[in-house]
């Protein structure tokens, strides 16, 4: 797998969450430096973790609906005289 990369937007807004976490969750003020510091760590350490976890999800999902694409898609062959012989019998 390759290293996870923020947007820069994404680390903006990650890094100044960060921060507002330390100053009022704990009550510590924390620099650009130190908060951007402990986003990569996070990122390096946890997010491969969070990553596959994802993967794993979506592709239980995916299983799921693909195991059931019979029920959800399955057409009916050889309609046409199905349909003639209901129209027949509406009609007796």
């Amino acid at each position: 797998m390759t290293r996870i990369e923020l947007a820069k937007e994404t680390r903006t807004e990650a890094v100044a969450s960060i921060k507002r976490y330390f100053e009022e969750g704990l009550r510590e003020p924390i620099g650009d430096l130190q908060a951007g510091l402990l986003l990569d760590f996070v990122v390096e350490e946890i997010g491969p973790a969070i990553y596959n976890r994802a993967i794993a999800d979506s592709q239980a999902r995916m299983l799921l609906r693909v195991s059931d694409l019979n029920g959800e898609l399955f057409a009916d062959e050889f309609p046409y005289w199905q349909r003639r012989e209901s129209k027949r019998k509406a009609k007796r």
